[in-house]
């Protein structure tokens, strides 16, 4: 008998070996099209290819009708007694959210604000896509390096408008600054959305390289949270010799090599990370139950974007609900048990509600959700990037509240030159919209190994 259970033990082990070998087998870069047109097909060939000038406008016909809007909504359904957020947005507390947005949000005001960084458009593919774009000032000799900055969702540019002037301005101990970029993703905020399915991170990524192209950068750098972190990661893996260095807030690899070191650390949780940060990954019931809990957005925003767009783009009290409520769990999950949400522990109203414009001006919603079920389509998926190594050198700025956290060994699945982690005890998902002075300070320490880990390479192939 003992002997049977020895040979068992060792096929199994066997088994597992082969099948974390065979899980690491990475795929070949995909081609993609790098003129695909996502346009209406009637304009190919004769849209207008320069940049152009673009301002934030609240017209008053815009306003009039918000307000009013706000203002009759139907009564709200009473939360249940003892109730936070476990539920959603706290149908008492938006009351206070619904009437600021009508009576105090200042348009005239917010409208100057968001157009205190030139912004611009330009046809990318058949869709124009909004940008901002900040060039700094700094002394003759003082290099200017680019950056694309990338938001996600329920974001969007409105997110760097706090870290823009820490990325734009000389610091101590740095002989650069930065040149931003600031796109807002095709169909979010004031970029145009595709006219056919398709148009998932990967073909973003195309979109995204060939603005910068545009713009006159050959080379450059790119940063990404959220959806960002995913597009920032397919530019990394598309074009390597074009991305000088990919700073992350959210890294996360998940393949089957990931998956299976997952459930090995639920049982030995030494195995796969530091005994500090266990508490960030395990118990894996835990996680799952959250996942459970805080995904269903996910799921319906991946099946049905257009149904429950079409509620969204109709009622700004369902909009916001809806949006800021990321804001409320996705900053702390604890905060979901406070009777506001903690809304106001990070943000002002004035930050949030502007972010909420940038859906609610242009209609973008509905765009913007489709962006889930093109990320979760067979096409898509089939594609398997996130098995494909890219030796871009790359930075995580890991979050002690985000969504999720993976130890360098599961981020060196992909990245071969994870050059370095910075792990927070502060901070969540929206980390450059929370934290923009932590946040800038992060992504030049990335830059500047970056710019020493190319020097290196270069004296090593000399």
């Amino acid at each position: 008998m003992g002997r049977v259970l020895t040979v068992l033990a060792v096929a199994a082990i066997g088994a597992g070996i082969w099948y974390v070998f065979q899980c690491c087998d990475a795929p070949q870069v995909p081609k993609l099209d790098l003129d695909e047109w996502w346009g209406p097909k009637d304009l190919k060939g004769r849209t207008d290819a320069s940049i152009r000038p673009f301002h934030v406008k609240f017209d008053e016909a815009l306003i009039q009708d918000l307000k009013s809007r706000l203002k009759n909504h139907r009564p709200f359904t009473p939360p249940l007694e003892g109730i936070g957020f476990e539920y959603g947005f706290n149908s008492k507390t938006i009351e206070t959210w619904i009437q600021y947005w009508a009576e105090k949000y200042n348009f005239t005001a917010r409208e100057k604000f968001l157009n205190q960084f030139p912004q611009f458009k330009t046809n990318i593919q058949g869709l124009d896509i909004h940008f901002i774009r900040v060039t700094p000032q700094v002394p003759q000799g003082f290099k200017v390096v680019p950056i694309l900055l990338m938001h996600g969702w329920p974001g969007s540019v409105r997110e760097f408008y706090e870290a823009i002037p820490f990325l734009t301005q000389q610091r101590p101990g740095y002989d650069f600054a930065f040149e931003v970029i600031v796109p807002s993703l095709p169909g979010y905020g004031f970029s145009d959305g595709a006219v056919r399915p398709g148009l998932a991170a990967p073909q973003t990524a195309v979109i995204f390289r060939n603005l910068m192209h545009r713009l006159g950068f050959k080379k450059f750098y790119v940063q990404g949270g959220d959806w960002g972190a995913l597009i920032a990661s397919s530019i990394s893996t598309l074009f390597p010799n074009e991305v000088l260095g990919h700073h992350t807030n959210m890294a996360v690899v998940q393949t089957n090599c990931n998956y299976l070191k997952l459930f090995i650390g639920s049982i030995f949780p030494s195995l796969v990370v530091d005994p500090s940060l266990a508490d960030r990954m395990y118990p894996l019931s835990n996680f799952i139950s959250y996942v459970l809990e805080e995904f269903g957005y996910f799921h319906l925003q991946a099946t049905k974007p257009d149904t429950v767009g079409t509620a969204l783009n109709d009622s700004p009290a369902g909009l916001l609900a809806y949006i800021v409520e990321k804001f409320s769990t996705w900053t702390r999950l604890d905060h979901k048990k406070k009777l506001d949400g903690g809304l106001e522990f990070r943000f002002t109203k004035d930050q949030l509600i502007d972010n909420l414009m940038l859906y609610w001006a242009p209609k973008s919603i509905t765009t913007s959700m489709r962006f889930y079920a093109e990320n979760m389509s067979d096409k898509t998926r089939n594609m398997k990037l996130e098995q494909i190594k890219t030796p871009v050198p790359t930075w995580a700025l890991q979050a002690k509240h985000e969504l999720f956290y993976q130890p360098p060994s599961f981020l060196k699945v992909k990245y071969t030159n994870l050059l370095n982690t910075t792990v927070l005890d502060d901070g969540g998902h929206f980390l450059a919209f929370e934290l923009p002075q932590i946040f800038a300070e992060d992504v030049f320490k990335a830059v500047k190994a970056f710019r020493e880990f190319h020097v290196k390479k270069n004296k090593t192939e000399l």
